[in-house]
């Protein structure tokens, strides 16, 4: 019995290529969903010269910049039990867990939240009765 060679190689030959593109277009769609569900999308923090650094200083706390009457930011903290100010308590001001301080406190003094505990060291020559007050 003779093989035919000729005949099957013109058989491949003139076979046409042909690209199944279904599974292509589901293993892109695959790859394009784990890509979105794993990526971080959040802004990241960019050192900038722009006029937003005017409004903090060199240790990252913020830069108050009260204007009118403003004079206390209102610090929440939960479970907010002891606030201390220069080693004295003021813990008779605390009011819905959060207590006023004062904004030359916030930007020259020292503030350590600390979990139901606040503990500030005011800038010297800073009444100690002026650092916090009663949350209005």
């Amino acid at each position: 019995m003779a093989i035919d060679v000729q005949s099957h190689k013109k058989k491949v030959l003139n076979q046409k290529l042909n690209f199944n593109f279904v599974p292509f277009i589901d293993i892109l769609f695959t790859v394009m969903i784990f890509l979105v569900v794993t990526s971080n999308f959040a802004a990241t923090d960019m050192q900038t010269n722009t006029a937003d650094d005017a409004t903090h200083d060199s240790s990252g706390k913020p830069v108050s910049d009260v204007s009118g009457s403003e004079e206390y930011f209102v610090v929440p903290v939960a479970g907010l039990h002891k606030v201390t100010v220069n080693g004295q308590d003021m813990s008779s001001l605390i009011r819905g867990s959060s207590i006023g301080v004062h904004a030359t406190v916030m930007d020259q003094g020292e503030v350590i939240i600390k979990p139901g505990e606040i503990v500030i060291v005011t800038p010297s020559g800073f009444d100690v009765k002026k650092a916090v007050a009663d949350p209005k």
